[in-house]
């Protein structure tokens, strides 16, 4: 008899986005007339650029006609789009080679499938806070016990402390803790930090000496405005030998809802039990099997994404986010805030004032100020207590978020009440 995977009953209950959605229609339920300004949402805002939307016409144009239609293609992508790929890393002095570039629809889905090439008994790591996926796909891998009643933290995962002491940026374990595979991900989602090349180079080492691999999310890579900065783990000399780097177009290029990412996987990667090359054999053999390409025509955007005058719109994009981020951090910095983020990313982490629980500030500021966050918590227990700014947003909206958090600083920043005293 069928039976289902029992992972699934071990994943918590996926109530962050409902549960924000539920308090922010019963608000506007009660509150018919206000103006909600949304904060909270981590998906682009801005149209498709003209260079992006030609490559994407032309591919459906030809694709009404019979010399140019084309069926499936290669599962590992387009070699057009492929060889783009390998150009954009070379400008950042990165060498690889098109067979190490695997296309997909987007850095989510191969952030979970990824595990697929690693033991079943395999040791994961991730940062605290995290994206979700990095935690859900490893306990529907089958690698955790139950989570903890009161933190939501899964036995069997290793968890790598973010803190304000280290910048939101754990370092490798030192206290004789063991993992297999680690998720980093830089610009950080949801805290904003970015790690620097000293940072990274010690992941390396570490992970070349455990024999462990880094799964390395970029999405954020071309957010990053201080040159001195790392966008690739591949700047560090030997990370090709322990690291796999996922990222896509999505907060680039606006590629949200058209779909397009990609994975490296070196052919210099191993482990402990691999041959030279295998990993790389392996995930192609995997793409091969569950996955008949990304799509022609988002491969067609793609490849226009990517070209001086599509990286030349794109750039305009990143910048206007992160304008609107700079105009987050300005007001929240003002308000007396401790804010991380918004400098080299378009994510604002901020302690909550007062001491006041995630979704207490949550509350506070929708019934305020009519501003949505995310609240920090549902990133993992080490969120408790902040907050997520989102900059992805319209300019004009950012602005009028922006005004009427400063006109309702003083409610947000009060003291939360005191318990009311008890009659005797």
């Amino acid at each position: 008899m069928a039976r289902i995977n029992p992972t699934y009953r071990t994943l918590s209950a996926g109530y962050l986005f409902p549960e924000i959605a539920r308090r922010v229609r019963e608000f506007e339920q009660s509150h018919p007339v206000a103006s909600v300004h949304r904060l909270g949402i981590g998906n682009t805002t801005q149209p498709l650029t003209p260079t992006v939307v030609a490559g994407l016409h032309q591919r459906v144009v030809a694709l009404s006609t019979a010399a140019g239609y084309s069926g499936y293609g290669d599962e590992q992508g387009e070699s057009a789009l492929r060889e783009a790929i390998v150009a954009q890393y070379a400008r950042r002095g990165v060498e690889l080679d098109p067979s190490e570039v695997f296309v997909s629809d987007g850095a989510k889905a191969d952030a979970a499938n990824l595990q697929g090439l690693f033991a079943p008994d395999s040791v994961v790591a991730v940062q605290n806070p995290a994206y979700p996926v990095y935690v859900d796909s490893t306990v529907v891998h089958g690698r955790t016990g139950e989570p903890d009643q009161a933190t939501g933290a899964y036995a069997g995962i290793v968890l790598l402390e973010g803190s304000p002491e280290n910048d939101w940026l754990a370092e490798p374990p030192a206290d004789g803790t063991t993992a297999d595979v680690v998720y980093l991900c830089s610009p950080n989602n949801p805290t904003g930090a970015v790690a620097t090349h000293e940072q990274l180079a010690a992941w390396v080492a570490w992970a070349r000496e455990h024999d462990a691999v880094i799964l390395f999310d970029a999405a954020y890579a071309d957010y990053i405005t201080d040159d001195s900065l790392p966008r690739s783990i591949y700047e560090v000399p030997g990370a090709t030998e322990c690291a796999i780097e996922l990222t896509s177009l999505s907060k680039t290029a606006g590629f949200t809802g058209v779909r397009l990412g990609w994975s490296i996987v070196p052919r210099a990667l191993r482990v402990a039990d691999s041959e030279p090359g295998e990993l790389n054999r392996m995930w192609n053999r995997r793409q091969s099997t569950f996955f008949n390409g990304a799509s022609n025509i988002a491969q067609s955007g793609a490849v226009a994404a990517l070209s001086d005058a599509g990286r030349a719109e794109s750039a305009e994009l990143v910048a206007g986010y992160m304008a609107n981020a700079a105009t987050i951090r300005d007001a929240l910095v003002s308000m007396g805030l401790e804010v991380t983020g918004g400098d080299n990313a378009p994510y604002l982490w901020v302690r909550c004032p007062q001491g006041l629980g995630s979704w207490e500030f949550f509350d506070r500021l929708l019934e305020q100020a009519q501003v949505v966050v995310t609240p920090g918590v549902g990133f993992g227990s080490a969120g408790e207590g902040y907050v997520r700014f989102s900059a992805f947003g319209q300019a004009e909206d950012i602005e009028a978020a922006v005004a009427s958090l400063r006109n309702h600083a003083d409610a947000l920043l009060a003291p939360a009440p005191s318990a009311a005293p008890v009659a005797g």
